[in-house]
């Protein structure tokens, strides 16, 4: 390997603090080696021997939501309160998260290839909250729907991806959007746990930890 041959070490914080300011105001189009270098105050060179690429940046902010997120919410999975307390709890703090990695989410449809999706997807970013419908149907403070699962995965759709688009696109302050988008998602768990709505139609998922 040459010497000046980019380095397969992962981006360092400064570069990765960086490349979000420059994503934030400048979008994904923005998001060049260049500019990540002048927000640094680094050369281009040291840019590109720690990252190869602006989807290498990406990996790593991607890598920084997650953490965010399942160190956001575990507390609410191990605190007390009842499942339906808790979950109302952690929808709120999935919005906490949303808007402390906005500019990212924002840029996801352009963003992400297929591989940072498939990341994104196995962090099980549904499974805390499907944990908190199953607490609240083993407490009584959520009536058993057909399909946890399913109705795990329709809330946090339901609830991140709509308040995203509120926050960032429509501009709406993260009070405005949460008094509006938040009451609707829990009492329409109510209404379909009462409904007992069917599981849905979808391939069965394997098991957490088990062969693909």
């Amino acid at each position: 390997m040459s010497e000046s041959a980019p380095s397969t070490a992962r981006p360092s914080d400064r570069l990765v603090d960086a490349a979000t300011e420059v994503l934030a105001e400048d979008g994904w189009e923005g998001l060049t080696l260049q500019a990540v270098a002048a927000r640094a105050g680094v050369s281009r060179v040291t840019v590109w021997r720690q990252a190869t690429s602006r989807e290498l940046l990406a990996a790593e902010m991607i890598n920084r939501l997650a953490v965010d997120y399942r160190e956001t919410l575990w507390p609410i999975l191990t605190g007390p309160g009842t499942g339906a307390e808790r979950l109302g709890a952690a929808l709120a703090a999935m919005c906490d998260v949303a808007d402390r990695h906005l500019p990212l989410l924002l840029a996801s449809d352009s963003a992400f290839r297929q591989s940072h999706a498939e990341v994104m997807h196995a962090v099980g970013f549904t499974e805390p909250i499907v944990r908190l419908i199953r607490d609240g149907v083993a407490d009584g403070s959520i009536a058993g729907p057909a399909d946890p699962a399913a109705l795990g995965d329709v809330v946090f759709n339901a609830t991140y991806w709509p308040y995203i688009h509120l926050r960032g696109r429509h501009r709406w302050s993260a009070r405005d959007a949460r008094a509006m988008l938040l009451p609707l998602i829990q009492g329409g768990i109510r209404e379909v746990a009462r409904a007992g709505a069917p599981a849905a139609s979808r391939p069965a998922e394997p098991a957490a930890g088990s062969a693909p």
